[in-house]
């Protein structure tokens, strides 16, 4: 079985560094310390009024990734926002569409493709013939996974905050149920299926035990919160510790 890949996202730092008009702590070494302890690519998220990543950390990162041949850099966000420009200056590996409003705080729902398929079509056909992976956010719903197949895109990110705030609660194994349907129906339709949102070092290990065929988990909050008290690198091992775990 084919382990899981680990895909860091740097959100946190920018928006750290972004509190002083200074240049650390820097994005990039952030990075470059997660891809030398052996992250499989790196996220960011860049919102249109740049409280975290900005144009530049975009561009500098891009240039890093070309370093590291093998790794992925994904790049996610609105469509309709500022997304689609990275997409056609930088053509990342993979961009992930997300449903989020420029006021949103984090992102916190999937697409509902009975309203917008017909608006994302021509985007994910333009990310396409610019030879870029595209991935949905979307709610852990296994009928709508057809609607994902159908229009168009190559994979899904499951929106895990529901599993990650039922975890250790009387509803664990509920949502537990409902993701990994929801993964199995991606599956069948044939996407390949992504994970992030509240992933941490308690609860990444049994996501993948009972979610199957899950390609890529990207995490931030929870990992640089881990690694401020232990190092990128500690913290980058560990969450890959976790990820082979549920692989025995």
């Amino acid at each position: 079985m084919k382990t899981t890949s680990l895909s860091v996202n740097v959100n946190l730092v920018a928006q750290v560094r972004n509190r002083r008009n200074l240049p650390y702590p820097s994005v990039t070494r952030a990075a470059q310390l997660c891809l030398q302890a052996g992250a499989a690519g790196i996220t960011v998220h860049p919102r249109p009024d740049e409280r975290h990543i900005r144009a530049h950390d975009v561009h500098d990162l891009a240039a890093l990734m070309k370093q590291w041949p093998g790794r992925e850099f994904n790049i996610e966000g609105n469509p309709y926002q500022n997304l689609m420009a990275f997409v056609r200056d930088v053509r990342p590996h993979q961009c992930t569409f997300v449903p989020d409003s420029e006021n949103q705080p984090t992102s916190d729902h999937g697409w509902d493709l009975k309203t917008d398929a017909d608006r994302l079509r021509p985007l994910i056909d333009e990310a396409h013939a610019l030879g870029v992976r595209v991935s949905l956010f979307m709610d852990a719903d296994p009928a709508a996974m057809a609607l994902a197949k159908a229009v168009g895109t190559d994979r899904v990110e499951l929106y895990t905050e529901p599993f990650a705030a039922a975890w250790g609660t009387p509803q664990q194994a509920q949502q537990t149920e409902r993701f990994a349907k929801a993964a199995q129906a991606a599956l069948a339709a044939g996407l390949g299926v992504n994970a992030g949102h509240d992933l941490n070092r308690d609860n990444l290990t049994g996501f993948l035990k009972h979610v199957p065929g899950v390609q890529e988990v990207s995490i931030g909050h929870a990992l640089m919160s881990d690694a401020l008290e232990l190092g990128y690198g500690v913290t980058v091992k560990d969450y890959l510790r976790c990820i082979d775990e549920a692989s025995r």
